[in-house]
């Protein structure tokens, strides 16, 4: 696979400016790097950026877009941008924190696992994962492996990915801020999930027949 050397560039930078978000938040690079964990995350981070651009992931329209939807995606924007700065700068003046060390390695693993989660679709639907809600060319509906049981197995792990930023910076607001998250991403599901039964019919209401729409058990 041959990776665009802008797309590569545009990645990189777009990393490393959210990290900088936390970086300055937190109070600067002596301040970020003093504690493991976030180095842990730091390092995570630019892994997980590399290892995307070998994924065939896109922002492709396809041969059916709910254009409708198209809101969500300055929220997320401006949600991800607050949430790279505000965990951070809580942390340095010490508003609405609780917990140490550990809260923070417990972040760290949630962080990794959860932007594990998120990326391992991304591959398993190959050019079928657009950042658009819309249907792919030759789109086929997945059923097995990591979506046998989960409908929506990536926002899971966005989720979680948000969860482990926040607790590694020990932060409420992080929290508050994944929370609110959830009102883009409910809409987003919903949108996609309307698409797919406007496509496959009874295919699709016999596989959320027997799946969980975001975590397995509750919802």
């Amino acid at each position: 696979m041959k990776i665009s050397a802008k797309l590569a560039f545009f990645t990189l930078v777009s990393t490393l400016a959210y990290l900088a978000l936390a970086v300055f938040g937190l109070g600067g690079l002596a301040a970020f790097f003093s504690h493991l964990p976030l180095v842990v995350i730091a390092l995570a981070t630019l892994v997980m950026a590399i290892v995307s651009l070998f994924s065939e992931g896109n922002l492709s329209s396809g041969v059916r877009e709910d254009r409708a939807n198209r809101w969500v995606l300055p929220v997320f924007g401006v949600l991800g941008l607050l949430s790279g700065y505000l965990p951070a700068y809580t942390d340095r003046i010490d508003f609405w924190t609780f917990g140490g060390e550990g809260v923070r390695w417990l972040g760290a693993l949630l962080f990794i696992g959860g932007g594990a989660l998120r990326m391992w679709p991304v591959f398993v639907l190959g050019k079928r994962f657009s950042g658009l809600v819309a249907i792919q060319p030759g789109h086929r509906l997945v059923t097995d492996g990591i979506y046998r049981t989960l409908r929506n197995p990536s926002y899971l792990g966005l989720l979680i990915n948000g969860v482990g930023w926040a607790l590694a910076f020990r932060s409420g607001v992080g929290l508050l801020l994944v929370a609110l998250m959830l009102i883009p991403l409910i809409a987003r599901i919903r949108s996609e999930e309307a698409l797919l039964h406007a496509q496959f019919g009874s295919e699709y209401e016999a596989y959320c027949a027997h799946s969980w729409r975001l975590i397995p058990g509750i919802y």
